[in-house]
């Protein structure tokens, strides 16, 4: 054994060069490559990005009158709630790491527009989608949710077309329309014109949208994991 390890290291010094040091990847690999590690590593990123969008979006509808907070909990210089940032990075972290596991469970490996520009140009339709729902007038709510509906349904068409992306979007933009229903009904905050029971029709499409976006992202880190995987056991 001791043998071999000389002979590995007489070997690199070789292929260096004199003078030259040996490159060390190995401990750096390991590490990035522990799927642990790498989990917690999406993870941040993902809680991150939903954090940032959260503070731009959450700002344009207030802006816009869209959404109410009572002015005691107005408290950040991004004129939000604090508690909003967090819990939708929360979600966006989970959502992120639930699609490429959903994914790898149901053995569908999601191969459709796997690349960054294809990332990037979801995340400007899903800040235009907002965008739209703020500040766009319409003639009537009804109009609006069906044009929303109708570029949210887009949306996954263009950057996404999976079974598992729509079934997924659908159900948690349900689950999170049933909790913002329950935090307006208990004051936590308002809408300016609620059509929809307390809130506003809109909102599921601006939930599945942000679903399918986070998804997508999601994907992407987790395909990064997967090539470095590959590096390492090509290496080994």
């Amino acid at each position: 054994m001791a043998a071999m390890a000389n002979s590995t290291v007489v070997s690199d010094q070789q292929r260096s060069g004199p003078g030259q040091a040996v490159p060390s990847r190995g401990p750096y690999i390991a590490v990035i490559t522990n799927r642990s590690t790498n989990l917690g590593i999406r993870g941040f990123m993902l809680f991150s990005i939903g954090v940032f969008l959260a503070l731009v979006l959450n700002l344009l509808q207030i802006q816009r009158n869209v959404t109410l907070f009572p002015p005691d909990v107005i408290s950040s210089i991004f004129s939000s709630a604090w508690w909003v940032p967090p819990c939708c990075g929360t979600a966006s972290a989970i959502i992120g790491l639930l699609y490429p596991c959903i994914d790898s469970r149901l053995g569908e490996p999601h191969k459709f527009k796997r690349e960054w520009s294809s990332v990037m140009r979801c995340v400007a339709v899903f800040v235009g989608i907002n965008h739209a729902s703020a500040k766009v007038d319409f003639a009537n709510n009804v109009q609006l949710s069906l044009t929303l509906a109708a570029l949210s349904i887009g949306l996954w068409w263009t950057f996404d077309r999976s079974r598992s992306g729509f079934g997924l979007g659908v159900v948690i933009s349900l689950l999170a329309t049933l909790s913002t229903q329950l935090l307006v009904y208990n004051g936590v905050f308002q809408y300016t014109s609620p059509d929809f029971l307390y809130i506003r029709s809109w909102l599921p499409c601006i939930f599945f949208a942000g679903v399918i976006t986070m998804g997508n992202i999601g994907r992407q880190l987790a395909l990064y994991e997967c090539r470095l995987m590959s590096e390492k056991t090509h290496q080994d």
